[in-house]
């Protein structure tokens, strides 16, 4: 399948990019019980909660100031600050002495991280055709996969070397970073002083004003939705099975299934998007979604039919999400895209930590089972009723004027 864009060295180094988030949730995830039998630096189960939190949440405010910044003096230099950042505070993380510094690191390396996902999509789809932004953000988003099943096979090479993990991670942003300056193109017409200066300036707090605020409300809810379904699924659900009377084993390998659903639907659901309608396909995404999650929570006894529903459950699941950061491109001018994406990266990363966190008091209470499936559910409803609000988009990058007037007119 080929990729919509103009540009081969931007989707490869924006796919690469996006590459670092899926490998260090995953990184960080397989570590922390590695850090608790050690008792590395003293670390407790608590510290250990506070460490993955705080790292979330450095990565929801990266997400969210790097939008402005971008929208103003470019992408390309402050993307390559953020892999830089992310590097430098992941390289040094294995040897901080203590937990206040474990937790410090990891708030700094979320900073730098959270900033990359929303600028790399962001390039893509300013570097692709006009029609093709849709399946551009669902391309770069396999990279998220790949960069989680790399550190998963890592994981189990190191071992007890947990250090390592982060050690590479640090060392490839590094690497990287010289090929990005060398090959990476700007996409932003502010910074090549190309704007349009038949209409003024969007000022980056417009997208909470008229004509935007709709549109904004109902990304920032959609992504918030999307965000829980993916982390709390990618967090619980070998427990939730195993809570449903599955084995471990068979739980372990549904939550690869789950994955390799992901990059089906990343795979196929962008370019269906752009050919049916960004809007229309999104929906349908989140409400199959819906569907497939009530069916978990009935028992399956074929285990081939099982697996079967949760490889068609991730398909739909994880390509809702990425399709909200479809529709950015379509629904803001082009002088404020960044920030529009930005902040509904942001917002969703909420999401991402409000999904694990929710779950695990179900789990907490014995009811995550079909509880958490319950909820889960509901959360794509509400993912639909959230994209229903949103104006339908053209299929072209608007400028100030025709964003303006088609927000109006819906």
């Amino acid at each position: 399948m080929t990729v919509t864009t103009r540009s081969p060295w931007t989707f490869a180094l924006c796919w690469l990019t996006v590459v670092f988030e899926g490998y260090d949730i995953v990184a960080l995830g397989a570590a922390i019980p590695r850090l608790l039998d050690s008792r590395y630096a003293g670390i407790t189960a608590l510290d250990a909660t506070f460490i993955a939190t705080i790292s979330l949440v450095g990565v929801g405010i990266g997400a969210a100031a790097i939008g402005p910044i971008t929208d103003r003096f470019g992408r390309r230099i402050p993307l390559m600050l953020c892999v830089l950042v992310f590097s430098v505070f992941t390289l040094i993380f294995p040897v901080l002495p203590n937990t206040g510094l474990l937790a410090l690191a990891r708030f700094l390396a979320g900073l730098g991280l959270g900033g990359c996902m929303p600028v790399a999509v962001t390039m893509m789809q300013e570097s692709a055709r006009e029609n093709g932004k849709a399946h551009s953000s669902t391309m770069t988003m396999t990279g998220y996969h790949a960069g989680a099943v790399t550190a998963s096979l890592l994981a189990i090479v190191f071992g007890a070397h947990w250090g390592w993990l982060f050690t590479l991670g640090g060392v490839l942003g590094l690497v990287l970073l010289p090929v990005m300056w060398a090959k990476l193109p700007e996409t932003s017409t502010v910074a090549t002083g190309g704007h349009d200066d038949a209409h003024p300036r969007v000022r980056p707090a417009d997208v909470l004003r008229q004509p935007y605020l709709r549109t904004t409300l109902g990304l920032w809810v959609a992504a918030f939705m999307g965000l829980l379904l993916v982390y709390g699924l990618n967090t619980w659900l070998p427990q939730l099975m195993r809570g449903a009377g599955y084995g471990v084993s068979n739980s372990l390998l549904m939550l690869l299934v789950l994955n390799v659903g992901a990059i089906i639907g990343l795979l196929v659901g962008g370019r269906i998007a752009d050919r049916r309608g960004v809007k229309g396909t999104t929906m349908f995404w989140f409400g199959a979604a819906a569907v497939l999650l009530l069916l978990l929570s009935i028992r399956i006894q074929n285990e081939i039919l099982l697996n079967a529903v949760v490889l068609v459950t991730g398909v739909f699941v994880f390509c809702a999400q990425v399709l909200v950061y479809g529709f950015v491109g379509y629904l803001y001018p082009r002088q404020i895209v960044a920030t529009g994406m930005g902040l509904t990266s942001g917002v969703g990363r909420i999401g991402a930590i409000v999904g694990p966190w929710f779950t695990g008091l179900l789990v907490a209470g014995g009811v995550a089972y079909p509880g958490g499936f319950y909820l889960f559910a509901i959360a794509a409803v509400l993912g639909v009723l959230a994209v229903a609000v949103i104006p339908k988009p053209r299929l072209t990058t608007p400028t100030d004027g025709q964003a303006t007037r088609a927000a109006r007119a819906a």
